[in-house]
């Protein structure tokens, strides 16, 4: 088992990186780096003796953060960045369907199941939509979505 980067070899790291309840001083959950962040490697060291662990130092972040080999690449590998993640919310900017059928209305909102970096077209998503189908949408189609609005009770401060 050999190490594929050694100390100082720049690298991207290609899924986003969140705390596993190993790094201190952050929730269990929390994102530490962001999929396409670049760093420099450390440290290399194992795992269970069978994981290569490379410590990257995100200089954006000021991070640095213990990475699988399989989550890493070399700096220059081509990389294609994407403007939504696993997990986030997104709306249609458009009515989604299928061979004429309108599945889903412009301005719904669905999740982020995975990112298509390969797409002959460009960026896609699948979606899921609640109560159907997941779809395959191209990113020129999606927006972020709307935070919630909470539902708070204001007073007019005109009033007496």
């Amino acid at each position: 088992m050999r190490p594929q980067y050694e100390y100082g070899d720049e690298v991207r790291v290609v899924r986003n990186v969140r705390n596993d309840g190993t790094f201190p001083g952050e929730s269990t959950g929390t994102l530490l780096v962001r999929r396409g962040s670049t760093g420099f490697v450390k440290d290399v060291g194992t795992f269970l003796q069978d994981q290569i662990i490379y410590s990257v130092h995100f200089l954006d972040a000021d991070r640095i953060v213990g990475c699988r080999e399989e989550e890493l690449i070399p700096v220059d590998a081509p990389w294609v960045p994407s403007r939504f993640e696993f997990r986030d919310k997104v709306a249609t900017r458009i009515p989604l369907g299928i061979q004429g059928q309108v599945l889903v209305e412009t301005g719904e909102i669905g999740e982020v199941i995975k990112v298509v970096r390969d797409h002959p077209d460009g960026v896609a998503y699948h979606v899921h939509f609640p109560d159907r189908n997941t779809l395959l949408v191209p990113e020129t189609a999606l927006t972020e979505s709307e935070p919630a609005i909470k539902d708070t009770d204001t007073e007019d401060s005109s009033e007496p």
